[in-house]
């Protein structure tokens, strides 16, 4: 146990350590000031401007942000799909792979490009390396598109313009996600993953059979899947697989890769808000509940299941859908922060997680706030905020101000919008798939497990995470493969775009808004008591809003689990003796028994 919580504890203190240092680093990116990349990056970025008539001082509204960003995502999903339902007669395609079924290829289409990554297939018997390939170009452009953003909804709270879509998207690659992939890729290639375009390898067993290992070009595959909380794994066991994740090193780097920018954002609005203190007091706070979630799963794995503990006669950790280079510890911390950054790699099966694993990987797909997704998940967080002035306000009978502007109708009714199409796009779906249990869900565990089940896929989709908890018909022909490619795509959606807008909308009110002079009155939204409030707002809206899902679920299961009886023990009749076996001495010959 306690190697377990020293790998946890260091994983923590680099992320304590590095998020400062880089949302500074982005602070002076969007802000246009000066970077150690301006030399290198610069040239490449105004040959990109002038071949797109892209004007670096025009700034958008609001709406015009949004348009701008449905533009280029439609663009890029028709030229995906296309990629993917001619993949037989394209290039790349070592193993002479068919196209996937339409609803497939739609179904990964929109997953991609709304930077959930949510898989209905296997990777190396799907897609050929070039669609592959076309997987890792939107990897980049979804989370840029967050990003850009979550940049714009800062830049709207703090009182600038919201800036261009165009360059915001450009500058999150060139700037950002670029360098850092081609520096996780390196030290990735280092650690053992695989990146070549050659064919799968053959081995020739001890045993005399033939077994074909997949490769392809899979580390810089793997550098913006977890950097840009992307989560698609190249091969079916995601980050389990040890061409994606063969050793501590690089679990490590992929766990700190995944929180690396959203925690770091948080910095970064404090800097554009010129009040650091609050960006580390939400930082802190966002923390806590992370390392709590974290407790939560921790101490569930390590206790294991008391059912096997008991037939066995010891207590032992869970070790069901664990890899032995990571154990109970590291699959635990995974679990948690891929779960929380929305970024759905993963380095275990999440099946078979025990209860405490479940309950804490659903509340962060239900909350979105810990850390959240790229970019959109630290607007997520300030939804809360706004939402904790409107509650205060009215509590002492104040005007709610945020950042020295009033929070008024439209700022409440955006923010509405925002937190609760999450419901609706997980518990609708979630409700019919489940009223038809076999003909739609396939659900492989009947009970409360096979309820987590159902709800943690539309959950991750809704939240655009990508994880799953398998164990369901997502992959097999209609009519169940279907209806889970078309209705995850509606929470897909929903999940992605329809909180955009509202978010780019609220973020265009609050910039045009007069400031308001701070006054005695004002109510301070930088202390510890207003953060406070903050996190049981955000923990009493997650929890109520979902708490019937999680006592249905993982609650549910956990009691059944512990108050569940052992097997009946075999009563052997009296009349069957064991065996005896008589003792032999050293040196002393056994008689032959007469027949």
């Amino acid at each position: 146990m306690f190697e377990g919580l020293i790998q946890i504890a260091l994983t923590l203190i680099i992320l304590v350590a590095i998020a400062p240092a880089f949302g500074n680093y982005m602070a002076r990116v969007y802000m246009g000031e000066q970077t150690m990349l301006d030399r290198a990056i610069k040239p490449v970025e105004e040959i990109i401007y002038k071949a797109g008539n892209i004007r670096f001082s025009d700034s958008m509204t609001g709406w015009q942000y949004a348009r701008s960003l449905f533009y280029s995502n439609i663009a890029m999903g028709v030229f995906v799909f296309l990629i993917f339902m001619l993949q037989g007669v394209l290039p790349l395609n070592p193993t002479s792979l068919s196209a996937p079924t339409w609803d497939t290829a739609l179904h990964t289409t929109i997953s991609f490009l709304t930077n959930t990554d949510q898989q209905h297939y296997s990777g190396e018997t799907t897609f050929s390396y070039l669609s592959q390939l076309t997987l890792g170009f939107l990897m980049f452009t979804s989370a840029a598109t967050g990003l850009a953003v979550g940049i714009a909804f800062i830049r709207g709270l703090t009182g600038r313009p919201l800036g261009n879509f165009y360059i915001d998207l450009i500058q999150s690659i060139t700037r950002i996600l670029l360098p850092l992939s081609l520096i996780i890729g390196l030290l990735l290639l280092i650690a053992g993953v695989p990146e070549t375009l050659a064919g799968p390898a053959v081995a020739n067993t001890l045993e005399g059979g033939r077994q074909v290992i997949a490769r392809g070009p899979v580390a810089h595959f793997e550098s913006i899947k977890q950097l840009g909380e992307n989560g698609g794994g190249f091969f079916a066991i995601n980050s389990a697989h040890p061409f994606e994740n063969p050793n501590a090193f690089s679990n490590l780097l992929a766990t700190l890769a995944m929180v690396s920018i959203p925690a770091s954002l948080i910095h970064t609005y404090g800097i554009f808000a010129n009040n650091k203190k609050q960006g580390w007091l939400i930082f802190w706070m966002v923390f806590t509940i992370y390392v709590g979630l974290i407790a939560i799963a921790a101490i569930g794995e390590f206790q294991g299941n008391s059912q096997v503990n008991n037939l066995l006669g010891i207590a032992q950790p869970n070790l069901e859908g664990k890899e032995v280079r990571f154990g109970w510890a590291e699959t635990a911390l995974w679990a948690v922060t891929t779960t929380g950054t929305m970024c759905g790699a993963v380095n275990g099966m999440h099946d078979s997680l025990m209860p405490p694993g479940g309950f804490a990987t659903l509340f962060n797909l239900f909350l979105q706030i810990v850390w959240g997704g790229q970019g959109t998940g630290t607007a997520y967080l300030f939804i809360y905020l706004i939402l904790s002035v409107f509650l205060t306000g009215l509590m002492v009978g104040r005007t709610p101000e945020f950042l020295g502007r009033k929070i008024e109708k439209r700022e409440i009714v955006l923010a509405s919008v925002v937190l609760i199409i999450h419901p609706i796009a997980v518990l609708i779906p979630g409700a019919i798939t489940l009223a038809f249990p076999d003909s739609l869900a396939g659900i492989s565990n009947p009970g409360f497990h096979g309820i987590s089940q159902v709800m943690y896929e539309y959950a991750s989709a809704a939240a655009n995470n990508g994880s799953g908890f398998e164990g369901l018909a997502d992959s097999q022909p209609a009519p169940t493969g279907l209806w889970w490619n078309l209705s995850a795509c509606f929470s897909l959606l929903m999940g992605r775009y329809v909180p955009i807008v509202a978010l780019l909308l609220l973020a265009d009110s609050m910039t045009n808004k007069q400031p308001v002079p701070e006054t005695t009155g004002t109510l301070r939204t930088d202390s510890v008591l207003f953060t406070s409030v903050t996190a049981g707002v955000i923990l009493i809206l997650g929890a109520l809003t979902f708490f019937p899902v999680l006592a249905l679920g993982p609650i549910a299961e956990g009691y059944a689990i512990s108050g569940q009886s052992l097997p009946p023990t075999i009563n052997v009749p009296a009349e069957i003796k064991p065996l005896s076996l008589p003792t032999i001495s050293p040196g002393q010959t056994i008689p032959t028994p007469n027949n």
